[in-house]
């Protein structure tokens, strides 16, 4: 039994030379690798896992693996968020100039608007959520970092001041790292410009929600974005005015790992809710619905 067992010659499967390419006896660093189409896979950037683009469109780019909330830019979030069919933009034309000539500024924006097909750092509009209308104001981290200039101070404030005007409320999906540095204190005006047309708003009854996604810091964070009548944040979210390193250097002390996510801002009084995006829409319609009277919100 035992001579059988060592003398049976194992069956091998041959693969044709043509298969290898044009030569049978080249090496591997020789034969040609296969190309993987640009955008197929998605690698998840806290866990390192591997997903299929389609299939993570599908999960609203939310890992299956570890819970990561991805990023999504400003056309993604109103796809998944707002009624098909139902957006109408404002203000599209509404773009950033360069005010203070800048070096380069001017280049950077072009160059922005390429990268992320989109016009500027925020999209605003109306529309409808779980059959309620609404006014929206949805910023895109993907251009320029969702950092606030004049047009997105302007373009906010507009849609803000059509939601008090139309009785409707106001949803601000924020994500920023602050103010643009390339416009100055032009740029710093709109802090106190936004938080004036919520405040006016506000005082006429009007309901507004603010939603922050990762990340949201500086300028963004210390105006419109914790100014909300309800203030939500998806899971994992980073959000405060200063980032870690500025503040552990400021106060000498070792901050907390979870330090400014929205657990823990949630845990210290900073947040009202912290909801998953795929219970995002229906939490968003059950908060208008609570809050609509007759004749608007």
């Amino acid at each position: 039994m035992f001579k059988d067992l060592f003398q049976k010659k194992r069956k091998y499967a041959t693969i044709p030379s043509e298969r290898l390419g044009s030569d049978a006896n080249a090496t591997s660093a020789e034969r040609p690798k296969r190309e993987i189409p640009e955008g197929l896979m998605n690698k998840c950037s806290r866990c390192g896992s591997i997903q299929y683009s389609k299939e993570l469109e599908k999960n609203l780019k939310v890992c299956p693996s570890c819970g990561y909330h991805m990023r999504l830019n400003a056309m993604e979030r109103i796809r998944m968020t707002m009624d098909e069919d139902s957006f109408l933009e404002y203000d599209r034309d509404l773009v950033s100039e360069d005010p203070l000539e800048f070096p380069g500024y001017a280049t950077k924006l072009e160059q922005q608007a390429l990268k992320s097909g989109l016009r500027e750092a925020v999209v605003t509009g109306e529309g409808t959520i779980g059959g309620f209308p609404v006014v929206v104001a949805v910023m895109s981290f993907d251009f320029f970092t969702g950092s606030m200039g004049s047009a997105v101070g302007e373009k906010i404030t507009r849609a803000i001041e059509a939601a008090t005007e139309k009785r409707l409320p106001i949803i601000i999906f924020s994500t920023s790292g602050g103010a643009r540095m390339q416009e100055s204190i032009l740029s710093l005006m709109q802090m106190a410009k936004t938080s004036a047309a919520l405040a006016r708003h506000h005082e006429q009854g009007g309901f507004y929600i603010s939603v922050i996604t990762d990340p949201t810091t500086g300028g963004v964070s210390a105006s419109f974005a914790m100014l909300g009548d309800i203030i939500i944040a998806e899971p994992g979210a980073v959000f405060g005015f200063a980032g870690r390193i500025v503040i552990e250097q400021t106060i000498r002390q070792k901050l907390p790992e979870d330090f400014q996510t929205a657990e823990f801002n949630l845990q210290h009084g900073q947040l009202d809710l912290v909801v998953h995006r795929k219970e995002l829409k229906a939490m968003l319609t059950k908060l208008i619905d609570l809050h609509s009277v007759k004749g608007g919100a």
